[in-house]
């Protein structure tokens, strides 16, 4: 990297507020939200989204609950101006929908942007003009004077077209490039807006202060917006806005801490799509606020439907690991995190929160549409026996002693780390059945009839390394009973060491699981495990696979 010598910084710090918006500590209310995905996302696609994409996206747009929707710069293309028109005559615009639309300080382009909206009941006339200083010596060459005319002019043009329409219009005014405008000028061009206008508390107008190109780190821009919203005129009917774009990473961050210096609106886009690295991602915004108890005033239950709609309109991927939406974003393969999260879901359930505190998942997956089973807990060759015995527990019913967990795990994480592949949960319940469940060979155990007299007595018979066998033994119990008769006939020397049960599923039809573990004379464990209508013939079976696993 040697050229760094050539790169300086291109923002103006505002003078000193005091920053006061550091002393809070989260955002507390949903500010107005506004989409800008069909006409700033839009116009940043490879392919943009044709007339009917357009009217899909902005009914799920409506749906969600955006009640200020961007819908273009009708004069910049026909395109823009049908579908600016379509809504509007095909009455596709809700009574408490307001669509905003885009316009230069040229009145040519006012007037057809006025034409585009005529007939419709409530819209915002969005006027912006570049303000940084690097836009007026490079772009314009103009002087402070001769920009800040262009905002005036173009303020008094809305003004003077608005009477000439039925409708309720409102305004806004963005002085793009604002990050990299001087605060001092940037404020005195707001304000000659807002002269022209004259807000009031019937006719309240948006200032919108957007990070067009991001040039600083958040707490600048915060301090920016401070200065702002305490030195503008008219303030009590003035919404301050912000419009954040991604350069340096930092639009969520930008958008927050503006929200706390005092705005009160934010223009984003699903899923952050936009110029260069993107706009702000409203849904990252919302799910922030919903983390931390707020509501955020959107329906963002469904997020795999919304991201399903939204690549196929906009040919856009989402990044697997994009906050709240990603594939992968509550996905856990780490063992230890797996085996927190579990003992996490079972602290809950057994009512000791009655607030989400589940650790690794700062909100419950299912809030937002995912699954557990499918989308938290993942399968690989760094999973640990807690995330294993999570699956077969929440998915299959098999509810394992902690210790066979144990040697579940390492066998199922040897296939994946052998295969290179991450297992889906019926893979992993498959090779658990057909290591650990009711294995008969080279021994089964065709009968068992049990006599009481002081101790039990078994009667057994079975099939050992292909030969049919009787015996007969006592024990303890009738497991301990079987477990002498197969020593008697075949020789093999272990013991019993552990023995649990559980009803597979609910119901009084259900079948039983039992697992028990041997110990073989060198100190080994095996595990078997073996289902049932009948209790004692699942413990069986179980014992029989574990004798099987320690003979193979």
């Amino acid at each position: 990297m040697n050229n760094v010598s050539k790169y300086t910084r291109q923002f103006f710090e505002a003078p000193d507020t005091g920053m006061k918006w550091t002393k809070k500590s989260y955002v507390d209310k949903a500010p107005v939200w506004c989409s800008v995905d069909l006409r700033d996302g839009n116009q940043a696609l490879i392919t943009p989204m044709s007339l009917g994409e357009k009217l899909e996206f902005f009914r799920m747009l409506v749906d969600i609950g955006f009640r200020e929707i961007e819908i273009g710069f009708p004069a910049a293309s026909e395109t823009e101006y049908d579908f600016c028109r379509t809504l509007i005559e095909q009455e596709l615009i809700p009574e408490d929908v307001t669509i905003q639309v885009l316009t230069q300080s040229r009145e040519h382009i006012i007037e057809k942007t006025f034409e585009a909206l005529r007939g419709c009941k409530n819209a915002i006339v969005h006027l912006y003009n570049s303000t940084s200083a690097a836009q007026r010596e490079q772009v314009f060459r103009r002087s402070r004077e001769e920009i800040k005319e262009i905002a005036v002019s173009g303020a008094q043009l809305l003004k003077e077209y608005r009477e000439k329409y039925e409708g309720n219009y409102r305004f806004e005014y963005s002085p793009e490039s604002f990050t990299g405008t001087e605060p001092e000028f940037a404020l005195e061009v707001c304000n000659a807006v807002l002269d022209v206008w004259q807000p009031t508390a019937d006719d309240k107008v948006i200032i919108n202060l957007p990070v067009t190109v991001q040039l600083s780190m958040p707490h600048i821009y915060a301090n920016q917006v401070e200065y702002m919203c305490e030195n503008l005129k008219y303030r009590e009917n003035v919404i301050v806005s912000l419009h954040p774009h991604n350069d340096r990473g930092c639009a969520v961050a930008d958008t927050e801490m503006g929200l706390l210096a005092g705005a009160e609106r934010v223009e984003g886009t699903l899923f952050g799509n936009g110029e260069r690295t993107g706009n702000v991602d409203i849904i990252t915004l919302a799910m922030n606020m919903y983390s931390q108890g707020v509501d955020p005033k959107l329906e963002l239950s469904d997020i795999p439907s919304l991201s399903e709609i939204y690549t196929r309109l906009t040919g856009m991927n989402i990044y697997e690991r994009q906050p709240y939406s990603g594939k992968l974003v509550f996905a856990a393969f780490s063992g230890s995190h797996q085996d927190a999260i579990a003992k996490g879901m079972k602290w809950r359930e057994e009512g000791h929160t009655d607030f989400w505190t589940v650790p690794y998942l700062p909100i419950d997956p299912e809030d937002v549409g995912r699954e557990y089973s499918a989308d938290v807990i993942r399968i690989n060759s760094q999973s640990g026996k807690g995330g294993i015995g999570y699956i077969l527990e929440t998915r299959f019913g098999y509810d394992l002693p902690k210790k066979m967990r144990e040697s579940v795990g390492y066998l199922v994480k040897g296939i994946s780390d052998r295969k290179h592949k991450e297992l889906l949960p019926d893979e992993v319940c498959r090779i658990f059945t057909e290591n650990y469940v009711d294995i008969v060979s080279p021994l089964s155990v065709k009968s068992a009839h049990f006599r009481q007299n002081g101790s039990i007595s078994a009667s057994v018979t079975l099939e050992w390394k292909g030969e049919e066998l009787m015996a007969e033994a006592h024990g303890n119990g009738r497991l301990d009973a079987v477990s002498n008769a197969i020593k008697a006939i075949t020789g093999l020397g272990y013991s019993l060491n552990t023995y649990s049960e559980h009803a597979l599923d609910v119901g009084s039809a259900s079948k039983a699981v039992s697992y028990v573990e041997v110990v073989s004379p060198e100190g080994t464990s095996y595990w078997g495990a073996g289902t049932d209508d009948d209790i004692i013939r699942s413990s069986i079976n179980a014992l029989v696979s574990a004798i099987n696993n320690m003979v193979k």
